[in-house]
């Protein structure tokens, strides 16, 4: 008999996966102890039954076909179990071709935009930001900025300035962080440039002073001086995002947080493993979240029957974008279980992030 820490450790599947597979009918141990209720599975039969789950999982196969396939693997007719794989490959291989013919036409149409899209860098920007506005915006976006080398236009911080305005905005896909800053100085139009992030880290650093530091664009170079110190290095090449479209969200359902007690709801709190690998590749143990209409958000079990919607977010953002807030109190809104989760500041609609739901499969 294997415990189910054994199990998973063996097999490459999360103690939360299984779990899962358990309450679903998946991969049901062979014995549960009724008075502690730990789950024990039979040495090399049910081993071998989970690696095969594992990798089933990771081609996308549903649920309904993998039960099917457990079901027939150790019988004498592999008949159905080879129909069924051979059914999710044909699945895979026509989902790719219709992908590759969708991409190929978004390229033509991208070529044959007449008008494309302007670049917002200008000659030379020079603004006044005071030191501690700019630190508490960068370490509101800093942690959504993405660390993905097929991705280098979301591998930095975008500092876009507009009037007297700075707002530095970073987002990975999966998450967004936006955040807003004074800045006195600048006449000119609206300048974007994409900060690297081990620039934005230096630039960080520099910023230990309640005293108003400059920011310099010329060209592809940004830099950041105080008092005899400086930071300065090369934007990316790159254009951002309209960001802007990306945070038009339709309204929901607000929440208003204490934020140690969540966290510790959310580091105690039930979670479900990601049965799709869609963040980074990576599975990632989920949260549920349900907000009543009191305002109440609580963390769910799997198979909750309220009535009121359920969102799934990777429950290390949200634990990091909670961080990012610097507050004790913060405003979740909820919308569609498919939109996106906002966790905002109660004292300003300057400096929030938005989460991506994870879709649950059935």
């Amino acid at each position: 008999m294997r415990s189910i820490g054994e199990m998973a450790r063996d097999s490459g599947l999360s103690v939360s996966a299984l779990r899962f597979y358990d309450k679903a009918g998946v991969l049901v141990p062979a014995w549960v102890d009724p008075a502690s209720s730990y789950r024990w599975y039979a040495g090399p039969e049910q081993l071998e039954e989970a690696r095969l789950l594992a990798r089933l999982r990771r081609t996308g196969m549903p649920l309904a076909d993998i039960r099917l396939v457990l079901a027939g693997w150790s019988g004498a007719d592999t008949d159905l179990v080879r129909k069924l794989l051979q059914a999710h490959l044909r699945r895979l291989e026509l989902g790719l071709s219709d992908a590759r013919n969708e991409f190929s036409t978004i390229r033509a149409l991208l070529e044959c935009r007449e008008n494309p899209m302007t670049t917002l860098r200008t000659t030379t920007v020079r603004s006044a930001v005071h030191a501690p506005a700019l630190a508490a915006a960068l370490d509101a976006v800093r942690f959504a900025a993405s660390t993905d080398p097929e991705l280098p236009t979301l591998g930095g911080v975008l500092f876009d300035i507009e009037g007297d305005a700075l707002r530095v905005v970073a987002t990975d896909r999966y998450r967004m962080a936006v955040a807003q800053a004074a800045t006195t100085g600048h006449g000119g139009p609206r300048a974007q440039v994409i900060v690297p992030s081990p620039l934005a880290d230096a630039m960080r650093a520099l910023l230990t002073d309640d005293a108003s530091v400059q920011l310099t664009v010329d060209g592809d170079r940004v830099a950041l001086e105080t008092g005899d110190r400086q930071v300065a290095g090369q934007c990316l090449d790159h254009d951002f995002p309209d960001y802007r479209r990306l945070v038009r969200l339709p309204s929901g359902r607000r929440a208003l947080v204490d934020v140690p007690a969540f966290r510790e709801m959310l580091e105690t709190g039930p979670v479900r493993a990601s049965e799709v690998r869609e963040q980074d590749g990576v599975p990632c143990d989920l949260s549920l979240l349900k907000v009543a209409a009191d305002g109440v958000v609580t963390v769910c079990e799997d198979g909750d029957d309220g009535q009121d919607p359920i969102v799934a977010v990777n429950r290390e953002f949200l634990l990091e974008a909670l961080a990012a807030g610097a507050r004790d109190q913060l405003v979740l809104e909820f919308g569609a279980p498919t939109a996106p989760l906002a966790i905002r500041r109660t004292d300003t609609e300057d400096a929030f992030s938005i989460l991506m739901p994870v879709r649950l499969e059935d």
